[in-house]
């Protein structure tokens, strides 16, 4: 197995020349330099939910040689028109180009929708209550992000009934229009297709209305359903506290204003326990430390990616990252990198030339005393290291 190698550097076909700035720049973080402060305002109260579910597809022919790459981004809020006004003059503006191209050559590309696609004018939220928000984005919006490549969202979060049962139809609807997956219904497996091999891939929640991260019984067991009818499983949870008071990921159970958002670390592992082959985790709004456990790879949280006008930029919520991952047949992970974005004042992705995240992931893998921390080179490739070599 790959991860009883001392040092195994992975690595995928770079675009050629694209990480050569920050070679020699030194991104080591040293303990304690990163400043801590005030948890970032977002809503957190509970919605109710409506059930779709997927088939599975039909058996094909693979081989161990066969691959996929898979693109994940975190929360993602294109703006919003209610109750002001906050949307950019085109919505071209919320992907530079240079981003986008690191978006392409995936078979998927995932991000968590943190607002709605909708025109409906009523939420049943109080928004007159501090820390209540209700985010509704454009529906034309969603060719942007299907133009773009991304092909799955997940929606089953905080903020996926900001506009009630009738915004969230619309989203959902709306999506599917332009060819881009909803991951997170109520018992839902959706399965897809790519490179010959079948992937199933699951959505949680800290909600009921969802498939929730609390019940472990019944996540294991969709897991479980999954892995008998494909290659390879991936599991998509929005879960842990806000802020750049909740870098650091720690198997304990969670809150954010008093609201239980799980213990990450139990749930990711229970899962992979049961068949998941990768983990992706959003939510606390900063990146969190990754780890391999059991071979296979958990990102606990990617952080912001778009929050135009409505996210906090302070500190490391700015810090951002494109995850990618390639996987065999087999569910081996064979490659990996994450992608550095900086997101500026208005709350638009950059590729971060000084390599920030970088720089903060090497410093959580290194102190947050995970079981299989990983490491990344300066180009942000992946080394797996040896888990009983880690103090």
């Amino acid at each position: 197995m790959a991860n009883q190698r001392l040092v195994q550097l992975l690595s995928l076909s770079f675009i050629s020349g694209c990480f050569c700035i920050g070679i020699g720049m030194g991104f080591f973080i040293r303990q304690g330099q990163w400043q801590v402060s005030e948890a970032s305002n977002i809503e957190t109260e509970t919605e109710f939910y409506l059930v779709a579910e997927s088939e599975p597809l039909p058996e094909t022919k693979k081989t161990v040689l066969d691959t996929v790459t898979i693109k994940a981004v975190g929360d993602i809020i294109p703006g919003t028109n209610f109750p002001d006004y906050r949307l950019p003059t085109s919505p071209d503006k919320l992907l530079p180009k240079s981003v986008r191209g690191y978006l392409q050559g995936a078979d998927i590309v995932m991000g968590n929708l943190e607002s709605t696609f909708t025109n409906h004018p009523h939420t049943p939220k109080n928004i007159s209550r501090g820390q209540v928000f209700a985010f509704r984005s454009p529906p034309s919006y969603t060719s942007l992000f299907a133009e773009v490549g991304f092909n799955v969202f997940h929606i089953a979060n905080n903020h996926a009934m900001d506009f009630g049962p009738v915004g969230f139809a619309d989203t959902v609807k709306n999506l599917t229009d332009v060819g881009i997956k909803t991951l997170g219904h109520k018992d839902q497996i959706l399965y897809l297709e790519a490179n010959n091999m079948a992937i199933a891939m699951i959505g949680f929640a800290p909600y009921g209305m969802y498939n929730s991260i609390h019940d472990l019984a019944a996540a294991q067991a969709l897991v479980t359903e999954a892995k008998k009818n494909a290659d390879i499983v991936i599991v998509s949870m929005h879960a842990g506290a806000e802020g750049t008071a909740a870098l650091h990921v720690r198997n304990q159970t969670e809150f954010f204003y008093s609201e239980n958002r799980g213990n990450s670390i139990q749930f990711a592992r229970k899962v992979i326990d049961a068949g998941a082959d990768l983990v992706v985790g959003h939510g606390p709004h900063v990146p969190r430390a990754m780890e391999m456990y059991q071979g296979k790879l958990i990102a606990y949280s990617l952080g912001n990616f778009i929050g135009y006008r409505t996210l906090s930029t302070k500190a490391q919520t700015a810090y951002s990252m494109i995850l990618e991952v390639k996987l065999n047949s087999q569910g081996e992970l064979v490659g990996g990198r994450i992608i550095p974005i900086h997101i500026n004042n208005q709350g638009i992705p950059e590729i971060d030339q000084y390599f920030r995240t970088v720089g903060l992931l090497r410093y959580l893998n290194k102190n947050d005393h995970l079981l299989g921390p990983i490491e990344f080179n300066q180009q942000g490739e992946i080394v797996l290291v040896k888990a009983d070599s880690n103090n």
